[in-house]
């Protein structure tokens, strides 16, 4: 069956294709197997390897199996020993012969390990390994963690009370985010975020991944500073309808969805306009919004463009709020912590394996999947992507965080040009001023800014959670001109909110500002764009800034240069 030979070859990872284990595997298409068979073997077959490890060393299969690979065996072996139907292939298989030959051997050699770890049935073996305790990392003296696992409570589903006594039963709670930065990673602790509603934060080890709560949308694993831009938005029915611009892979959107339907009243009618322009990110996008149960609030816009809508088309005429958050550098990415060790067995009788994943020190063996390099020790699993949101740009940073700002820019200024809108959010996952205040700045300088009345919305006018959040923007001189006073300056970053990355608040490196207007400040006709805001805009060139990767993304897309094409298209030029 392929489905061994598809999860270590997606484990070797030949190609040094980035993102984690589940991006990888969803985004290989000529699949043989399901993804969720590939993701579940393997992250089960990386809880037990700590155990599997010794017992194939022991019995030399890899000496006397050299169809086998390091990965392979391990695999196979977790199937045999604790998988209910056992090795997923025909009786007469390569790879299920060469591992039943061994089967007697085996199983006794993991009886052995199941009775000196101190467990004399294998239903508290195996709740001893899922809880992590044969882990020596999770041990009681722990180095402090820099990032937890965050979840939300996705209230159109459940609320946070109902998770409480269900999917977190037997936890326990702390007032202090320290305690569980500090816990071992697998412990039964959690922590209410003060300052976003319904989101929790737990021990980074804490698999959740197929709780029935996960698994039906119930809770979300979305990063805290990402969870900043919907609620900084705060849309209220008085708002209308909320355009998420660049709404894949769909947490901001659900977190929207789930803000908009608490305050629905019966027979209101408040939508979120969901736009996505790639094809493969809106079939992500749509499986999201339908986990989430938030189809009867999200429309969404497949294989759209934000930047091709005409703002004063009467499609358009109730949309009071706008979520913006565009392609960015990605530098404020944190690496997690958690990643899923998997322990891989090597040659007996004197020899080690020199597997490598670097293509200067690899091992070769024949099978059916091709020849592939593997890592002898150790692989670092990182089993989801629910911290990062961009994929980090690398080369001729300058360069590119010029490219990357002027798009920022173009696409606030085209947000500031809808007749109704009253609110914007503006959000990045990077740390560089250029990409943050610098375009809060130039956006408030802009001409759609002052002809539409727009202004920042102040520290003190912000909802309570982020009006009290003590990280503020920061000002760089020689990045940008600015012709305001000290004070007004001053106000304006005061009004900006960061996160940092690698601090005891357990975020990702963050920005967040907001733009309102009043309604006495809304001009009578919309403002047109000049040659500053839309003509000079030329897209990226071809290493140009990275595309958003939320979650479970493909890599990297460039804006490209027929983006203002068709504009131009679209005005009969």
């Amino acid at each position: 069956m392929s489905l061994y030979y598809e999860a270590a070859a997606i484990l070797a990872n030949p190609d040094n294709i980035g993102g984690s284990l589940k991006s990888r595997i969803y985004k290989k298409k000529d699949l043989k197997s399901t993804p969720a068979q590939i993701f579940a073997l393997v992250a089960e077959s990386s809880k037990w390897s700590v155990v599997l490890k010794p017992v194939i060393e022991k019995c030399g299969l890899l000496a006397e199996e050299k169809k086998l690979t390091p990965i392979l065996a391990l695999l196979l072996s977790h199937d045999l020993l604790l998988a209910k139907n056992g090795v997923a292939a025909p009786a007469n298989h390569v790879l299920k012969l060469a591992i039943t030959r061994h089967k007697a051997r085996l199983s006794a050699e993991f009886t052995k390990a199941r009775i000196q770890h101190g467990h004399a049935a294998l239903d508290a073996f195996r709740e001893a390994v899922n809880n992590g305790e044969l882990d020596k990392e999770d041990g009681a003296v722990q180095k402090i963690s820099r990032h937890p696992r965050w979840v939300r409570v996705n209230t159109i589903k459940s609320t946070l009370d109902q998770q409480l006594s269900t999917t977190f039963k037997g936890f326990r709670e702390t007032d202090n985010l320290k305690d569980v930065l500090l816990a071992a990673k697998r412990s039964k602790i959690y922590y209410k975020d003060p300052n976003i509603p319904n989101l929790l934060a737990l021990p980074s080890r804490i698999d959740l991944s197929r709780s029935p709560a996960y698994t039906s949308g119930q809770i979300i694993f979305q990063d805290k500073a990402s969870c900043f831009p919907a609620y900084l938005l705060d849309p209220v029915p008085g708002d209308g309808d909320v355009i998420d611009a660049t709404a894949a892979p769909g947490n901001k959107t659900t977190h929207l969805a789930a803000i908009v339907s608490s305050q629905l009243r019966t027979g209101q009618k408040q939508k979120v306009i969901a736009f996505e322009r790639d094809k493969g990110r809106t079939v992500t996008l749509q499986k999201m919004v339908k986990l989430a149960s938030a189809n009867s609030v999200v429309q969404v816009k497949g294989s759209s463009d934000f930047l091709a809508t005409t703002p004063g088309s009467g499609e358009f005429a109730n949309v009071g709020a706008i979520l913006l958050d565009p392609s960015c550098s990605g530098t404020g990415i944190v690496g997690r912590d958690d990643a899923i060790k998997m322990h891989l067995p090597e040659v007996q009788g004197g020899t080690k394996s020199s597997q490598k994943l670097d293509k200067s020190k690899k091992r070769k063996r024949g099978d059916e999947a091709g020849n592939t390099s593997e890592a002898t020790a150790t692989l670092n699993l990182h089993l989801d992507d629910s911290t990062p949101e961009e994929t980090p740009i690398e080369g001729k940073l300058s360069e590119r965080l010029a490219a990357l700002s002027k798009f920022q820019l173009h696409i606030l200024n085209h947000a500031m040009r809808f007749a109704n809108a009253r609110k914007i959010t503006y959000s990045t996952c990077s740390i560089h001023f250029e990409e943050n205040e610098g375009v809060v700045f130039q956006a408030l300088a802009s001409s759609a800014a002052k002809q539409g009345g727009w202004r920042v919305l102040a520290r003190e006018e912000q909802v309570d959670g982020l009006k009290n959040w003590h990280r503020r923007g920061i000002w760089e001189d020689e990045k940008v001109s600015c012709d305001l006073d000290e004070g007004s300056k001053r106000e304006v970053l005061n009004a900006c909110i960061r996160c940092d990355k690698d601090t005891e608040e357990g975020t990702m490196g963050f920005f967040v500002a907001a733009f309102v207007r009043d309604a006495e400040n809304v001009p009578a006709q919309l403002p047109e764009a000049t040659v500053d805001d839309v003509e000079e805009w030329n897209g990226f060139s071809d290493d140009g800034g990275g595309e958003k990767t939320e979650d479970i993304d493909g890599a990297a897309v460039q804006q490209p240069e027929k983006q203002k094409k068709k504009k131009r298209k679209a005005s009969g030029q």
